[in-house]
């Protein structure tokens, strides 16, 4: 026996129950779902719908889709991060690697000069430019998702993303400097910071500028049917 395309569409309404919001998702599983009922019926022909998809169900354990769902969201967090290096790398190859010295440049001559009040001064400008494209992507997202009726994980991490965990790090680092670090650097000190500081907006200008720029590309790369239910450019 095949399943019926309704009863496939039951099986999304039922991934949604269980807390599996994301497109990609929802399709993985319910593919595995369908595959596996048709070879339960093949056992038990007399069974349900609803009974098949119980005992399918039940197979992924305790936390239901939950473990599938972790592992998938890891697996797209490191694909990220490899597409935000390849990124990064660009950076410190010509023609940006001259922005990139500017940057290290400026960093460096400030810290000499002002000591940890530039320090401090460059973390919070940083946070604050990043929030703000942050909760500028976010808004923009969840307007798409919603006039797509369809929420993809990759996008997700794209535009609500690690931002927040970068954001971390720099609330670490003001910590750390505020606390620990010279209040005049000398040579050493203001060469560490100043390549800190420089990775720092060179992560911060990808991961909240160039990436959301290029989700598109980078989402129809990942899922040939995004391609087809774009209705709404950012």
């Amino acid at each position: 026996m095949k399943l019926t395309p309704e009863q496939i569409q039951q099986l999304y309404k039922f991934t949604r129950q269980h807390f599996v919001e994301h497109y990609d998702v929802q399709t993985e599983l319910v593919d595995h779902l369908a595959n596996d009922i048709e070879q339960i019926w093949q056992e038990k022909p007399n069974l349900s719908f609803e009974d098949a998809r119980s005992i399918s169900f039940k197979k992924f354990g305790v936390f239901g889709f939950m473990d599938v769902y972790a592992a998938k969201q890891g697996a797209l967090q490191k694909k990220y991060m490899n597409i935000l290096w390849q990124h990064a790398k660009a950076w410190f190859r010509l023609p940006k690697i001259i922005t990139t010295i500017i940057f290290f440049y400026v960093f460096y001559s400030g810290l000499l000069e002002f000591g940890d009040t530039f320090a401090l001064s460059i973390i919070g400008g940083v946070f604050v430019f990043g929030l703000i494209k942050h909760i500028q992507l976010v808004r923009k997202v969840k307007k798409r998702q919603k006039l797509n009726g369809k929420k993809w994980l990759l996008e997700d991490i794209i535009f609500k993303g690690l931002f927040l965990g970068g954001g971390m790090v720099g609330v670490n680092l003001f910590n750390i400097i505020n606390i620990s670090s010279p209040s005049v650097y000398n040579t050493y000190w203001a060469l560490f910071y100043a390549a800190i500081f420089t990775t720092m907006v060179v992560y911060v200008y990808i991961s909240v500028v160039v990436l959301p720029n290029k989700a598109e590309k980078l989402l129809t790369q990942n899922y040939h049917e995004y391609n087809f239910i774009i209705s709404s450019p950012l």
